[in-house]
Formats: C-alpha cells, structure tokens, sequence
C-alpha cells in the first residue's frame, strides 16, 4: 500500500465537513431558540452601578439646561438616549409625553448624534417631556452609558445608580408592564440602602 492510498480513506470525510459544520451551528441555534431567553435583552453591567458623569451642551434653541447627571442626585430620573433620524424614537415619543405628565420622575433626554434644527424641530412637532436635553455629538457620552443603538433608556435611582435599563421603543404595554413597577420601586426606595 503507498502513502496515497493511505491518505485517501482519511480524505473521505472532507466532503461531509460542510454539512457537519451547518449540523452544529443548526444545533446552537435550536438550542438558542429553545432556550426561552428574550434575545432582545441586553445586559447592562452598569445596573447598579453610579451613573456615568458625563455633562454635555443645552440643546440650543430650547431654553433648558444641558444634560447633568450630577442634577440627578435624590431625584428618579429616567435618561432618554433618543435622535430625530430614529423612527422608533417616534413610536415612543407619546408615551414619554404621557409618562411627563406624571410628574414624580424626570426625564433628561440624551440627543445622540443629531442635528441641533432637527431635534429641535422633532421636539416642536412632538412635544417635550424633557426637563435637560444634552447633545452627544460625538457619541462618547452614549459610550459611557454603554448605549448599542437609539431609544435606549436608564432608570437611575435616587442614589444616583442606574437601576434598570430598557433597549427599545416604548409601547404603552411596555411602560405599564416594565417601566412603571421599576419607577415605582425605584421611588419606594431609600437612599443609602
């Protein structure tokens, strides 16, 4: 027998690799699927962590102060990470003007990556539930949020640590089912503890 031939029952099983390999990747994603887990949560390694210090610029043109986080301090505030160029950033808008109404939280919005006339005009078509917009041209800000895309919301606490975070647009089920409980928990709760 020579070396080729000795090669080439090894060699047999070349051809199947393609189809062993979709086998497996089909296994995880079964797996995966089955699992039940909601992939549409992110984890935030920020949950329970003091909320990024990161001041930035007033909006122009809105007569509201900048977005500081250091004005959170004894108060709930939701952190809106929000643009005029996001669609559902539109769908959500509503109920954050609903939610505005509340008046036992603040909503400081975060404009991200935006044109100064565009959230400006977003905001006059719309409505503002925001008691500080800040403009994160750049998006670092959003970066030490730890923001993957735009509506994206923080619930930080009166303690100043973030309690809980939502990635996504919010639908009046959402609020009523996700939001509203956190808030409430997150205004029942005492500072220090």
């Amino acid at each position: 027998m020579t070396a080729q031939d000795e090669a080439r029952p090894r060699r047999r099983w070349l051809p199947l690799l393609p189809f062993i390999l979709f086998m497996v990747l089909a296994g995880i994603f079964l797996v995966q699927l089955l699992s039940g887990k909601d992939s549409s949560v992110v984890p935030s390694a920020l949950i329970g962590q003091e909320a990024p210090q990161t001041p930035l610029p007033a909006l122009e043109g809105m007569n509201l102060p900048g977005f500081d986080p250091a004005a959170f301090a004894g108060k709930v505030t939701l952190v809106n990470v929000w643009a005029s160029w996001c669609a559902p950033c539109r769908v959500e808008h509503p109920v954050l003007m609903q939610l505005a109404k509340d008046g036992r939280v603040e909503i400081a919005g975060l404009n991200y990556k935006d044109k100064p006339e565009n959230a400006r005009r977003f905001l006059n078509e719309l409505g503002n539930p925001y008691s500080m917009i800040g403009t994160d041209d750049a998006g670092r800000a959003a970066i030490e949020w730890g923001v993957y895309g735009v509506p994206e919301t923080f619930l930080v606490g009166k303690d100043g640590r973030i309690a809980y975070k939502h990635v996504g647009p919010f639908t009046p089920e959402i609020m009523t089912r996700q939001i509203l409980p956190e808030i409430e928990k997150a205004l029942a709760a005492e500072v220090g503890s």
